[in-house]
């Protein structure tokens, strides 16, 4: 397998707290998630989470044992979560957390798992590209932040139900009928969304955080097919460039994203 990867931190003077990297046959793509300023829920901090729970999967991954990769990332939630669990508050809902992309070729076969918001982009060799991501978290986001529809930005009544929306979001979080993400319970692997395709089937994979996965949407640059043209063409640095050029046009704009951490992987060559 050969892997071509890219990442960039959304802000200039704010860690990156997106991980990728990969070993021989295999490779992974987290993106953190935490609430700014809760050092004392977790002195490490989102960025330490993800590169220690990366290199943890990282290390599992090097066996090429082919154990589930379910079963891979339990164990690596639960050696992260036994890293600080004596010195932070990891059952707060603020403590650190990431999503997760696990890729694999073994004995012919591309395996894949993810965990919440971030994307696979199954390159075919017939039909075009195929999208997965866990639609989980997205479908919560939308239920919760329904009360918000039509209260004006900037209102204090506008902050009050925003705040109440972000509490019951956090409510759903690992939680039956919510979304999951990996932060401190290895039940969450077994959430994940998970499959297996035969490696003749495919010509590459690419592995997108949600920061990254804007050139489609919101931005409309172009579409999922253009993404694999892009990448084949140009490699993941272009997909991140052209999102950030995006991202400055729309600055100050009401309803500009904030720029955010982008990370992309691509795999070729997957035999």
């Amino acid at each position: 397998m050969h892997v071509s990867m890219a990442t960039s931190a959304g802000r200039a003077g704010r860690p990156n707290e997106d991980f990728v990297g990969a070993v021989p046959g295999a490779a992974v793509l987290l993106d953190g998630a935490g609430i700014p300023g809760t050092e004392s829920i977790c002195s490490h901090g989102v960025a330490w989470y993800t590169h220690r729970l990366g290199g943890a999967l990282l290390g599992r991954l090097s066996r090429d044992d082919g154990r589930d990769l379910a079963a891979i990332l339990a164990s690596a939630i639960d050696e992260t979560a036994a890293d600080h669990r004596d010195t932070c508050d990891l059952t707060n809902p603020g403590s650190p957390q990431a999503t997760v992309v696990i890729v694999r070729a073994h004995r012919g076969r591309l395996d894949h798992l993810l965990l919440a918001d971030s994307f696979l982009v199954l390159d075919q060799v017939r039909g075009g590209p195929q999208v997965r991501t866990d639609e989980r978290e997205v479908a919560a986001r939308r239920v919760c932040s329904a009360p918000l529809d039509g209260v004006p930005r900037g209102t204090r009544e506008y902050d009050r139900i925003r705040d109440s929306c972000v509490a019951a979001l956090r409510a759903r979080r690992n939680q039956p009928g919510g979304y999951w993400i990996a932060k401190d319970d290895p039940q969450a692997a077994e959430e994940a969304v998970t499959g297996s395709r035969p490696l003749d089937d495919l010509n590459g994979v690419a592995l997108l955080s949600n920061g990254a996965s804007r050139i489609v949407s919101p931005y409309g640059l172009t579409d999922w097919s253009g993404v694999a043209d892009l990448l084949g063409a140009h490699g993941p640095a272009e997909v991140i460039r052209r999102v950030r050029q995006a991202e400055a046009g729309a600055r100050g704009g009401p309803d500009a994203p904030v720029p955010d951490d982008a990370t992309v992987a691509h795999c070729t060559h997957l035999g």
